[in-house]
């Protein structure tokens, strides 16, 4: 495994501190002012770290994206399902999958460990897994959403439904949805990233599965 260092100019003026992996040329001088650096400490790969045992293990909570076109987002999702213990992501449309190296890249190895599928159609998706008696709810800005901080856990087996970055979530897959969730915001711009917003919401709401 590949392991890594922390190296700090030793310029005064400088200063300049960063990661970086052993074998790495030049690490030896500063991408900053070209001083001279030296190590500070060593690492293992994130990989070899030990981290705790999930609480409760892996659940019945999927969730489904809907042409989340960014690779990055989707590699960003991908790591926040799996700290959240989330068994399956189905990735729909134009939705990115893991043979895709950019999103590798981001996921950093998540995608090893959480099941996915593609579908073409998230509509045809959605109710096929309603039929099978999943409860679909959706992550969306619309004027109907209820605060996330006050819905209940969600019934299991659960699917939490999130859309393209611009046209958010298909309307006809809104249908589908037993309830539309959102997170409050406070800014001007009133949403967040898709990743960012998806990772507050598989957290929390597995909180709310673990404590109902």
């Amino acid at each position: 495994m590949t392991g890594y260092e922390i190296r700090q100019c030793t310029e005064s003026e400088c200063g300049f501190r960063f990661p970086a992996s052993q074998g790495q040329a030049p690490l030896d001088r500063c991408p900053w002012c070209g001083g001279v650096t030296t190590v500070v400490h060593r690492l293992s790969s994130a990989s070899e770290r030990t981290a705790p045992p999930l609480n409760g293990g892996v659940l019945p909570f999927a969730a489904l994206l809907d042409n989340v076109r960014s690779v990055f987002n989707v590699g960003s999702i991908f790591r926040s399902a799996d700290g959240a213990g989330l068994h399956h992501l189905y990735l729909c449309g134009v939705t990115p999958t893991p043979a895709h190296p950019k999103l590798v890249k981001t996921a950093l190895g998540a995608e090893c460990f959480v099941s996915h599928s593609h579908h073409k159609n998230a509509i045809e998706l959605g109710q096929k897994l309603c039929n099978q008696g999943h409860t679909l709810w959706a992550l969306e800005t619309i004027a109907s959403a209820q605060s996330i901080f006050d819905v209940e856990a969600p019934p299991l087996p659960f699917v939490l439904v999130v859309g393209n970055e611009v046209v958010g979530v298909d309307p006809d897959l809104l249908k589908l949805c037993q309830r539309c969730i959102s997170i409050p915001m406070t800014g001007r711009k009133q949403s967040l990233n898709v990743a960012t917003a998806f990772g507050i919401a598989a957290v929390l709401l597995r909180r709310r599965i673990e404590a109902g």
